[in-house]
């Protein structure tokens, strides 16, 4: 049976004020890297985690593997201090090409403006 009415819209998605540094680094292959890879990866991303801890900067916020390459995401109140706490570990690990997007919201997807860095 089908129900007629009026549909409710849909709830307007929040939009996060908060900015961010994704982290892109190759892998070998085109798929996850090799076992070595990855484990280098998560022992980076806890270094990462680490300073923007013990800085209270912001968080690291996980990965993804996958394609040749490893995602990681950090979020905090401003991509330009994220960067700036972690670029010394980010640059020091060997896996390349890689880069750094630093994303800059201001709370509207209008106002996003994006930095790229290469490492």
């Amino acid at each position: 049976m089908k129900w007629f009415g009026k549909k409710k819209a849909p709830a307007e998605p929040e939009l996060s004020t908060e900015d961010a540094v994704i982290i892109h680094y190759s892998l070998s292959g085109d798929e996850y890297g090799t076992v070595e890879e990855r484990e280098a990866i998560r022992a980076l991303e806890g270094r990462v985690a680490a300073i923007l801890q013990a800085l209270q900067l912001g968080v690291h916020d996980g990965n993804e593997f996958g394609g040749g390459e490893a995602i990681i995401f950090c979020f905090g109140p401003d991509a330009g201090r994220l960067f700036a706490a972690i670029e010394a570990e980010l640059r020091a690990f060997p896996a390349r090409p890689a880069v750094a997007r630093l994303v800059y919201k201001v709370g509207s997807d209008r106002d996003v403006r994006e930095e790229r860095v290469e490492l």
